[in-house]
């Protein structure tokens, strides 16, 4: 029902458990949406029995069977997680092939993904493609834990802290290169 972590773990393999978990979490509803397509496709009578006796939500049980049957096995993506898949699901396979390779290749995160889809709706695609890629920055894990720390003791998000941070640096470095006192 639990987790039992050993006292003194290190940061790595700490992380590195995270990735393997993250992992069957996202293999998971893979495996029962597929689970629920071959019941439905030979058990019609009696795979709601399943179901029940699966023990989870019946709409949940549906999603996942619904993102499985959109896409086969040969064209879902292991760098990219089930929820990447469900963003795209209701788009026709072409446009879903094309949003996969984009998301696959920029390192779009769901919220990403969304987000583009939305902008490329709105008619504004272009400049998406151009944000996400300016938001891409290798960081050393140390320093992005120490911004985390230093944004949510501000009260913010990472990314605003981040932003208003480099504003303000921008600013002091621009009005000392002018010869003008920079904001207080």
């Amino acid at each position: 029902m639990g987790l039992h972590i050993p006292t003194g773990l290190a940061f790595e393999e700490w992380e590195k458990a995270g990735r393997q978990l993250s992992g069957l979490l996202n293999s998971s509803s893979w495996w029962l949406g597929d689970w629920l397509v071959y019941g439905k496709d030979h058990y019609q009578d009696r795979y709601e029995r399943g179901i029940r006796a699966a023990g989870l939500q019946y709409q949940t049980l549906r999603n996942y069977a619904w993102v499985s049957r959109r896409f086969e096995l040969h064209r879902r993506r292991p760098a990219l997680s089930f929820q990447h898949h469900a963003e795209l699901a209701s788009l026709p396979a072409d446009e879903q092939e094309s949003w996969l390779d984009r998301t696959e290749r920029m390192k779009w995160s769901t919220k990403q993904l969304r987000n583009a889809i939305r902008a490329q709706r709105e008619g504004t695609s272009e400049q998406s493609d151009a944000v996400a890629a300016t938001r891409r920055l290798a960081v050393p894990d140390n320093r992005l834990q120490w911004w985390h720390k230093a944004a949510a003791q501000a009260g913010t998000e990472l990314g605003e802290w981040v932003m208003a941070t480099l504003d303000a640096a921008a600013d002091q470095v621009l009005k000392e290169a002018d010869g003008q006192p920079p904001l207080a």
